[in-house]
C-alpha cells in the first residue's frame, strides 16, 4: 500500500487530480507531471516518488509509456520501501511476455535466496503475478527450495506453495515429479496455513500424477484422525468451535481422488472419521457460522462416503439428513443438499431412498434461485429409472412451459435423454419426443432432432408409427420447424410404409409438406426439396405434382434452392430411372457410437481446475458411457457391419441394446472408448484364411469368393516397394451400387500404403473392376493390413479380408556358396537366431517344403548341407530403413514327422518375425 505522506509532491499531485473538474484539466496536469518526471537524473527516493505517481496515473486509466525501467531498478534497492514500490510497479505495469522481465530474474532470484522474509514474500508475489514460462522455469527450483527449507518462516512456506500452484496451473511441466516426496512431507506441518496451502498444491498435482502423490492418501487420513478423533490441534485453528474446518474439507476432498484404500486400518480410520462428522452434525447450534462450518464438512464427508461405497450404512444414515436439508430455509443448504443427493444418485444403483424425496425435488424446480432449480433438474435426471421415468417426464413437460428461458434448453435435452433411455413402449417414445419438440419450439437443439431421426432409422419397428404420427402433425398445420424437418426426412425415407392407409396417400403426404413449406427457413426448404425428389422415386404417380413444385423453385432467388430444384428436375426427367433409384436408396443405419445428446450434456458440465470424482449430469456423464440404452420392447435392432451399415437381425444376449445401435462390451464390461473400425482385423469375414494363406506364397490368385463376388489378387514387389491389385467380379446378373473399398493399416509408421481413388462405384452385372494398393516397407512390420469391401445388392453387403502383405514379400533371394553361407551364419551368431520346432499335421513331403521356401522368396542353396533332406536358404529383406540379410535352415525329421526351423538375420526382431511366418505357412501347407 502506497504511503502518501512519504512525499509532499505526491500528495499534492493526487489532490490536484481529485480537484480537477474536467477531463481536459486532469489531462493537462498529468502531462505536466510526466514532463517533470522525464527531466533530469533521479535519486532512489525520487524514483520511488515518481514511480508512485506513474502507478496512480496508470490506475486512473491513462497510458504510461515510460518509467518501467525505473521500476525495475527499484527492485535492486536495499531499502524496503523502494523495493516494495518496485515490485508493486512490476506487478501492475508488466505482463508475462514483457521483455523487461529478463532484467529482473536475477534480482528476484537474489531476493528468494535472501534471509529477509519480507524480500522473499515480495519476490514470490511478483512470480505469481507476472511470471511466464521462461521466468517460471528459471525460478521454480528456488521457490521449491523456499517451500521445503527448514529455515523458512511459515508465512513464506505458505506463499511459496501458492506460488508453485499458480505456476503449475499455467505451466504444469515446471513442477518436477521428483519433488513429490518432499512436498508431501509438508502436509504434516503443524501450521494450519502451511498445511492448507500445500494441500491445495497437492490436490492440483495429484490429479495429473496420482501415482507420484499417492502418499497423500495416508497422510490425509492421519491428519483427519488427529484433528477429529484425537483432538490434536492448536487453539487458533478452531473456527466457532469447529476445529480446522477448511483443512478438514480439503483432506476429505483429496481422499476422493483415489480409489478406496485396501488397508483395513486406513479404511477403518476413514469410517471412524465419517462417523464422528455425521454424529456431530446432529447437534444444531444457534450460531450461523458454526452451523455453516459443520454442514460444509458434513457435505464433503457424505461425498467421500459415496465415493467409498454408495450402499454403505454411513451413506444411508446421511440420506435422511439430506432429505431435511433440501427443505431447509437457507438457499445455500438447499443447494448443497440437492447437489449431494445428485452425487449419490449418479453413483448408487438403489434409488428407492432417493425416490422418497421426489415431491420435494420437484418442488425445488419452483425455487426462486435459478441455481437451485438447475440442481433440482440434475437430481431428477439422475433419479430416473424405468419405474418413474414416465411420471417424471410428464411432470417435466408440464413444467417446461413455465421454466426459465435459461433452463429450457438443458431441460429439453434431459427430457429427451430420459425418454430415450427408459422407453419401454415404442409409441410412448415417439409420442413423448414429438410432444417435447412441439412444446419446446426454439429451445430444441439440433442434437435432439438429429437423435430422433437416428433412433427411428436404426429401429425398424418404429418407422411406420413414427411416420404416421409425424404426418398427422403436419396435416394439422402450424407445426414448429423442427417437426417439419423430422417429418420431411422420415417421410422421404419411409413414407411408403403408410401410403396405403387412409389420409396417408402419396398425394396427401406431399400436400402435408407443401402446406408447411413457406413457413420454413431456407435451410429447411432445401431439405424438403430432397424429400420431394425421394417422393418421385417412391411414388411415380405424383411425379407431375412434385415436378410442378420443383419448377416453381428453380427460379428462386436463393441459390441453394435454385440449384437443388434444377438438379432434381434434371435427375427426375432422365429417360432411365437407374440413377434416380441409386441416389434415392434408403439411408443405411447410423454408425455413430456416442449419442449426440450425451455429448451435448457432457459439454454443459465441463470439468473445472478442481477435478472432482463426479460431476452433475447423471451416471452416463460420470461413467463415460459411449451411448444410451433404449429398452424398446419388441424392437429388432440392426447390427452395423460397415460405414454404411448392413441390416441383419441380432439378439441382445451377448451385446447391449444401445439406442438402436449394437455395441459389444469389453471383457470387463466397459464400453469401447474409441470408434470401432469395421475394416480392422477384429471384423474379418468367415472364410478369409484360405485365400490369404495361399497368396502368401503366390503373386496372384483368388483371395476370396462367395455366391455374389469374386476377389482376385495380383502383386509385384521390387525392393522395398510393392504394388497389389485387387480385382472384383460381379457374379450375379444385377448391378452392385455404392461399391466402396476401405483399407486399414495397423502399422502406418512402418508400412506405408497409398490407395488411389476407386474409378467407379457401380459394378455392372458380370462386370469387373479393380483397385490398386501401392505399398512401401519402411521398417520391419508384423501385422498385415486389412481391407473392407461393401456394396449394395438389394441390402448392403460387406466383406472384410486380410491382405497377403507380409514381411517376406519384400525379400529377394540371394545365391551363396557353401563357404560364404557358413561364414555369414557364424558372423550373425546365435544371439540373433530364432528357432521353431513343430509337429507336422500330415506326412512330410519334400516337394511341399521346397514350394513353401521358394514361395517365401528364399533361394535354396544346393550342396551346402551334408544331409540331403535339409534345406538351406538365403535372402535379403528390403525396407526403407535398411537391407537385412537372412539365412535359413529347415530340418525335417521324416521318422518323427517334425520340423526344426532356424532363422538368423542381422536384425534380431526380423528373425522372430520370419520364423513365425515360416511356422504358420509350413503348418498350412502340411
Amino acid at each position: 500500500m502506497i504511503k502518501l505522506n512519504e512525499g509532499r509532491g505526491l500528495t499534492t499531485f493526487i489532490s490536484d487530480l481529485r480537484n480537477a473538474r474536467a477531463r481536459d484539466l486532469e489531462e493537462k496536469r498529468i502531462n505536466k507531471e510526466l514532463a517533470n518526471i522525464r527531466n533530469g537524473s533521479l535519486s532512489g527516493y525520487q524514483k520511488k516518488k515518481y514511480v508512485c505517481k506513474l502507478l496512480y496515473i496508470y490506475i486512473l486509466g491513462w497510458d504510461v509509456g515510460f518509467g518501467h525501467l525505473e521500476a525495475v531498478n527499484l527492485i535492486t534497492s536495499t531499502q524496503y520501501s523502494e523495493k516494495q514500490i518496485g515490485y508493486l510497479a512490476i506487478s501492475l505495469l508488466l505482463n508475462e511476455n514483457d521483455e523487461l522481465l529478463h532484467l529482473i530474474v536475477n534480482s528476484i532470484k537474489k531476493d528468494l535466496a535472501s534471509h529477509n522474509e519480507l524480500h522473499n514474500c515480495m519476490a514470490l508475489h511478483a512470480i505469481a503475478n507476472v511470471a511466464g514460462r521462461e521466468m517460471g522455469e528459471a525460478l521454480s527450483a528456488d521457490v521449491h527450495q523456499l517451500l521445503i527449507s527448514p529455515t523458512s518462516k511459515d508465512f513464506v512456506k505458505k506463499k511459496a506453495a501458492l506460488t508453485l500452484l499458480r505456476l503449475y496451473r499455467k505451466y504444469p511441466e515446471i513442477v518436477q515429479v521428483e519433488w513429490a516426496e518432499r512436498i508431501l512431507s509438508i502436509m504434516d506441518d503443524e501450521d494450519l496455513g502451511v498445511a492448507l496451502s500445500v494441500s491445495s498444491l497437492i490436490m492440483a498435482l495429484a490429479q495429473d500424477a496420482p501415482e507420484a502423490y499417492a502418499g497423500c492418501y495416508v497422510k490425509a487420513t492421519h491428519r483427519l484422525k488427529r484433528v477429529l478423533l484425537d483432538n490434536e490441534y492448536k487453539e487458533g485453528d478452531v473456527y466457532y468451535k469447529v476445529p480446522a474446518p477448511w483443512l478438514t474439507i480439503k483432506m476429505l476432498r483429496l481422499l476422493q481422488y483415489y480409489p478406496p484404500n485396501e488397508d483395513e486400518i486406513i479404511l477403518g480410520m476413514i469410517y471412524d472419521v465419517l462417523k464422528v462428522i455425521v454424529e456431530s452434525s446432529q447437534e444444531s447450534s444457534k450460531n450461523t457460522q458454526q452451523n455453516n462450518a459443520q454442514r460444509a464438512i458434513l457435505f464433503e464427508a457424505i461425498n467421500l462416503a459415496i465415493h467409498l461405497d454408495p450402499e454403505s450404512r454411513h451413506v444411508k444414515s446421511a440420506t435422511g439428513l439430506l432429505g431435511k436439508f433440501i427443505s431447509a430455509r437457507e438457499p445455500n443448504i438447499r443447494y448443497l443438499g440437492l447437489e449431494t443427493l445428485a452425487h449419490l444418485a449418479s453413483q448408487s444403483e438403489d434409488l428407492d431412498v432417493l425416490k422418497r424425496n421426489h415431491k420435494t425435488v420437484m418442488h425445488s424446480l419452483k425455487d426462486r434461485d435459478i441455481s437451485i432449480r438447475r440442481m433440482g433438474l440434475d437430481l431428477l435426471y439422475s433419479m430416473c429409472d424405468t419405474e418413474n421415468a414416465e411420471a417424471t417426464v410428464e411432470e417435466l413437460l408440464k413444467y417446461l412451459h413455465n421454466a426459465d428461458y435459461g433452463l429450457r434448453e438443458e431441460m429439453v435435452l434431459k427430457i429427451a435423454i430420459i425418454t430415450e433411455k427408459f422407453a419401454t413402449q415404442q409409441k410412448w417414445y415417439v409420442d413423448t419426443t414429438l410432444q417435447l419438440i412441439s412444446s419446446a419450439g426454439n429451445y430444441v437443439s439440433e442434437e435432439v432432432w438429429h437423435r430422433v431421426v437416428q433412433v427411428v432409422v436404426n429401429n425398424e419397428a418404429l418407422q411406420q408409427y413414427a411416420v404416421a404420427t409425424l404426418l398427422s402433425y403436419l396435416q394439422q398445420g402450424g407445426c414448429h420447424e423442427t417437426i417439419i424437418k423430422i417429418g420431411g426426412y422420415l417421410l422421404g425415407e419411409y413414407g411408403h410404409l403408410v401410403a396405403t392407409s387412409p389420409k396417408h396417400s402419396p398425394i396427401e403426404q406431399f400436400q402435408a409438406i407443401q402446406s408447411n413449406f413457406k413457413s420454413c427457413s431456407p435451410h429447411t426448404r432445401a431439405m424438403l426439396l430432397s424429400t420431394y425428389v425421394k417422393f418421385i422415386n417412391l411414388f411415380p404417380e405424383i411425379k407431375e405434382y412434385v415436378l410442378t413444385a420443383l419448377r416453381q423453385y428453380s427460379r428462386s432467388i436463393d441459390p441453394e434452392l435454385q440449384q437443388r430444384a434444377c438438379e432434381y428436375i434434371a435427375l427426375s426427367t432422365m429417360p432411365a430411372d437407374d440413377l434416380l433409384q441409386t441416389i434415392c436408396e434408403e439411408m443405411p443405419p447410423y454408425v455413430d457410437r456416442v449419442s449426440p445428446l450425451l455429448s451435448r450434456l457432457h459439454s454443459k458440465h465441463a470439468e473445472t481446475e478442481d477435478k472432482r470424482t463426479w460431476i452433475p449430469g447423471g451416471k452416463e456423464v460420470n461413467k463415460s458411457r459411449a451411448a444410451l440404452k433404449v429398452n424398446l420392447s419388441g424392437v429388432q435392432k440392426r447390427q452395423l457391419s460397415s460405414s454404411a451399415g448392413t441390416s441383419t437381425v441380432v439378439t441382445p444376449s451377448t451385446e447391449l441394446e444401445l439406442a438402436g445401435l449394437m455395441i459389444a462390451q469389453d471383457t470387463n464390461g466397459s464400453f469401447p472408448s474409441k470408434h470401432v473400425n469395421l475394416a480392422s482385423a477384429e471384423h474379418l469375414s468367415p472364410g478369409w484364411e484360405m485365400g490369404y494363406s495361399r497368396l502368401l506364397l503366390q503373386s496372384d490368385g483368388i483371395l476370396f469368393e462367395d455366391a455374389q463376388l469374386q476377389i482376385g489378387l495380383r502383386s509385384e514387389y521390387h525392393g522395398q516397394f510393392g504394388r497389389v491389385g485387387l480385382y472384383f467380379r460381379n457374379k450375379s446378373h444385377a448391378p452392385y451400387g455404392s461399391f466402396t473399398i476401405t483399407s486399414f493399416n495397423p502399422s502406418p509408421s512402418i508400412l506405408s500404403i497409398r490407395v488411389p481413388e476407386l474409378v467407379s462405384t457401380v459394378l455392372s452385372p458380370d462386370g469387373q473392376t479393380n483397385q490398386m494398393f501401392h505399398v512401401e516397407a519402411l521398417d520391419m512390420f508384423e501385422e498385415s493390413p486389412t481391407v473392407r469391401i461393401s456394396y449394395l445388392a438389394g441390402a448392403l453387403q460387406a466383406v472384410t479380408l486380410k491382405l497377403p502383405i507380409v514381411l517376406t514379400k519384400f525379400m529377394e533371394p540371394v545365391v551363396l556358396s557353401k563357404s560364404d553361407f557358413f561364414s555369414r551364419w557364424s558372423q550373425i551368431g546365435e544371439s540373433r537366431e530364432s528357432q521353431k520346432i513343430l509337429n507336422a499335421k500330415d506326412i512330410i513331403e519334400a516337394s511341399r517344403n521346397r514350394k513353401t521356401i521358394l514361395g517365401m522368396k528364399w533361394s535354396i542353396l544346393e550342396g551346402v548341407e551334408n544331409n540331403s533332406n535339409n534345406f538351406v536358404g538365403a535372402s535379403v529383406i528390403h525396407t526403407k530403413a535398411s537391407k537385412t540379410g537372412c539365412l535359413l535352415r529347415l530340418e525335417p525329421n521324416y521318422e518323427t514327422n517334425m520340423f526344426r526351423i532356424t532363422v538368423r538375420t542381422t536384425n534380431e526382431s526380423a528373425s522372430s518375425l520370419i520364423a513365425k511366418l515360416m511356422e504358420s505357412l509350413l503348418v498350412a501347407q502340411i
